[in-house]
C-alpha cells in the first residue's frame, strides 16, 4: 500500500542519510536504500529499492543523480543500479527529487511523462550551498595554510555565489581581499563591499598572494598564469569538474593546490541535508 506521507531516499551521501533522518525526526515515514555502509537510526527504514519505491509516492535521489550516466550514483553499496528504462517505469506516478538530473532525463524518454524536481536548480538551493562551500573552503585554507588568514592576502577568483559569501567570510575573519570580476556590475558591488577589485584577465598581473580561491569552472589558471604566481601560494579550487586549474603544472611550478569537490557534503552533510529537505518541502507545498 502506497503512503502519501512517506519518502524514500535512495543513494547519495552523508547528505542524503542526513536529510532521511531529518525527514523521519519530522514524523514521517521514511524508506533508505544505498546505505549499507552507514549506521541510521530506527526511525529510518533500510530496504531494498523496489519496495522503498513501491510503498511511497515521494522519492528523493542524490546530488548527483549519477557520476556516469549509467548506474545510480550510491557511495555507500555495492549494489548497482542501472538507468534504464525499467527504473523510470518503477517511477511513474511518483513525484522525484533529484540533483543533476539531466544525465537521468536521457536514459528514457519515459523521465519527460514523471513529475520531476530538481533541486540543485532551485536558487535557494544554490544560495545556501555557497555559504557551506565557503565554510568548506576556509577550514581547508586554516588546515593547509601555515599562516593565518586574519592579515592574510587572499584572492577570490569570480564573483558568482560562492564568491559572494566566501569574500564576505573572508573579510570578516580580517583577510585583506581581493576579487576578479568580468562584468562592471560586479566591479561595482566588489568595490562597494570594500574589497580589492581586479579583472579576471589580469590576475597574474596583480600581486601576490598567500591563498587563492578559484570558484570559475573555466581553465583560468593555466600553465602561463601559473607561472606568474609566487611558489608557495596555496591555491584551492572550488570549481566543478573538470576545474579550473592546471594541476600538473601548479605541482611542477611549486604551487599547492587542493582540488576541493562537493564540499557540502564532506563538510556540511546535516546542514546541507536540511537545505534539501526545506526545497522538497518548498516544492511539495507549491
Amino acid at each position: 500500500m502506497v503512503d502519501i506521507n512517506s519518502f524514500a531516499v535512495l543513494g547519495g551521501d552523508k547528505r542524503q542519510a542526513a536529510l532521511a533522518e531529518s525527514i523521519a525526526a519530522d514524523g514521517y515515514t521514511v524508506y533508505a536504500w544505498g546505505f549499507d555502509r552507514l549506521d541510521l537510526s530506527e526511525s529510518v527504514r533500510k530496504t531494498d529499492l523496489a519496495e522503498a519505491v513501491s510503498k511511497c509516492v515521494n522519492i528523493v535521489l542524490p546530488l548527483p543523480v549519477t557520476q556516469d550516466g549509467v548506474f545510480l550514483n550510491a557511495k555507500y553499496t555495492d549494489e548497482k543500479v542501472r538507468l534504464d528504462e525499467g527504473l523510470a517505469e518503477l517511477m511513474l506516478h511518483k513525484q522525484v527529487f533529484g540533483g543533476k538530473m539531466g544525465k537521468l532525463f536521457a536514459t528514457s524518454d519515459l523521465w519527460y511523462s514523471i513529475d520531476t524536481c530538481d533541486y540543485y536548480a532551485r536558487e535557494e538551493f544554490a544560495v545556501r550551498n555557497a555559504i557551506a562551500t565557503s565554510e568548506g573552503a576556509i577550514e581547508i585554507a586554516v588546515r593547509e595554510y601555515a599562516g593565518t588568514l586574519n592579515g592574510g592576502r587572499c584572492l577570490v577568483a569570480g564573483f558568482g555565489r560562492i564568491g559572494k559569501a566566501l569574500a564576505w567570510m573572508l573579510r570578516g575573519m580580517g583577510a585583506h581581499v581581493t576579487v576578479s570580476a568580468r562584468k562592471p556590475e560586479d566591479f561595482a558591488w566588489i568595490e562597494l563591499y570594500g574589497y580589492e577589485a581586479i579583472h579576471t584577465d589580469h590576475i597574474g598581473h596583480s600581486g601576490s598572494y598567500d591563498v587563492v580561491f578559484n570558484t570559475i569552472p573555466a581553465m583560468v589558471f593555466n600553465r602561463r598564469l601559473l607561472a606568474k604566481m609566487r611558489p608557495g601560494t596555496l591555491l584551492i579550487d572550488l570549481a566543478s569538474e573538470p576545474g579550473g586549474v592546471d594541476f600538473p603544472s601548479a605541482g611542477e611550478l611549486g604551487i599547492p593546490t587542493v582540488h576541493a569537490l562537493s564540499l557540502p557534503g564532506k563538510v556540511a552533510p546535516k546542514a546541507s541535508g536540511e537545505i534539501i529537505k526545506n526545497i522538497i518541502y518548498s516544492v511539495m507545498e507549491e
